[in-house]
């Protein structure tokens, strides 16, 4: 199979999370572990930093991996969702899997992942870690794809693990409760392993202490320790905290000893992360004037800072580019969306996406009024179209949508 016909078998052979949703979800780590036995256990001879939590965890990871390349350590990245090609979730210092990696891994093992049934998930988890085996990597940053407990990356025995912060996200799932995603976060933390946290509430601090008790873990609560952060190519206001995060972690990986990392490596890491790794979607600016900007935030946690940072904009009118996936609970999210913006609705190109018109319907509800749009780049069209120089086009509500305008 040649590549296309390669990551076309991985999306079909098995239902994948990031397209089908709850479907694809399961609950056990059995398969991983049947996995990474039968590769030889790749995890084991791998030196990581796991990074799991509702927002945050992608930019987090990429200002990790970012930071250790400027002190010139060879870094494998792993995240997740892609946003564009299916190589950019495996890195290495900013350079995507190779395709001919991809084929040959998949061609290898395809009839032990069929005969096993194994995830898309597990088989991508499994190709990362043998790729940064076979390519020799210094450390390497896993963030986790959903949970923490129960997800497939958990089976490493990390350096410091981290939680970006805790917020109401695959309820159905995680638990409706903060204590109860905290709880599933939290399982990551491993015995005699420090954790850093970034963000927390009184309740989710007392979830994750009791986990670093049980474990003998050092906990670090970054968002306490860490008053000043440095400049990055990042801008968006939930950055910040995503800065403490890293620059906390970092200093628990330099008392270790093991890896040697400077302030300039720090302020060169974030100010160069963009072109080190290639994070994109992220408070992403695509237009000067009218100023058009891009963001993958997607639950009312995430949404609610970016909502906040557009209303701080200079702007004449704002145009609302938005597409979500159908199991999205628009209750918590439309209440936070701005009732004087035009609204373009979409449908993001994904079996999980939920008809536009669906959306416009339920956006009524909440004084949201707007037109509905046949694709994410005919909702662009039209408002690049009506918008002036002075006017402000956001774009979002889902990763799909931005992928889908990048």
């Amino acid at each position: 199979m040649n590549y296309q016909e390669t990551t076309n078998w991985l999306f079909n052979q098995l239902p994948v999370y990031q397209l089908l949703g709850a479907s694809a979800y399961k609950e056990d780590l059995t398969n991983t572990l049947l996995l990474v036995n039968y590769l030889d256990n790749p995890e084991k001879h791998l030196k990581c930093i796991h990074v799991a939590g509702t927002n945050g965890k992608g930019s987090t990871s990429h200002l990790l991996a970012s930071v250790l390349q400027e002190a010139g350590y060879k870094v494998g990245l792993y995240t997740s969702p892609h946003l564009k090609d299916f190589r950019e979730r495996i890195k290495i210092n900013g350079q995507d899997i190779s395709e001919d990696f991809v084929c040959k891994f998949v061609a290898k093992n395809k009839s032990f992942f069929e005969a096993n049934d194994l995830s898309f998930f597990e088989m991508t988890v499994g190709l990362a870690f043998e790729y940064f085996v076979k390519e020799k990597t210094d450390i390497n940053i896993i963030e986790v794809g959903m949970g923490g407990r129960l997800d497939s990356t958990n089976i490493i025995t990390p350096l410091i693990s981290v939680i970006t912060n805790i917020g109401l996200d695959h309820t159905q799932f995680l638990g409706n409760t903060l204590e109860s995603i905290a709880f599933e976060k939290a399982g990551i933390i491993k015995k005699n392993v420090p954790v850093v946290i970034g963000e927390f509430t009184p309740k989710t601090k007392e979830v994750f202490i009791k986990k670093a008790t049980e474990t003998n873990s050092d906990i670090y609560f970054a968002s306490d320790l860490i008053e000043e952060t440095f400049p990055s190519v990042l801008l968006g206001d939930y950055q910040i905290q995503n800065k403490k995060t890293v620059q906390q972690t970092i200093i628990v990986l330099q008392n270790q000893n093991e890896f040697k990392i400077s302030e300039e490596n720090i302020k060169s890491g974030f100010l160069n992360v963009i072109s080190n790794t290639g994070l994109q979607g992220r408070w992403q600016q695509l237009n000067e004037n009218p100023k058009v900007i891009c963001d993958t935030a997607h639950n009312s946690h995430g949404l609610k800072i970016v909502l906040n940072q557009i209303q701080k904009e200079q702007f004449d009118e704002l145009h609302i580019i938005l597409g979500v996936v159908n199991d999205k609970n628009l209750d918590k999210i439309l209440p936070l969306f701005p009732k004087n913006a035009k609204y373009y609705f979409c449908k993001p190109n994904i079996p999980r996406g939920l008809d536009a018109e669906i959306l416009q319907q339920k956006a009524l509800n909440f004084q949201l009024n707007g037109k509905v749009y046949n694709s994410v780049s005919n909702a662009y069209q039209d408002a690049a179209k009506k918008a002036n120089k002075n006017d402000f086009i956001y774009i979002g509500g889902s990763t799909f949508v931005v992928a889908e305008i990048l």
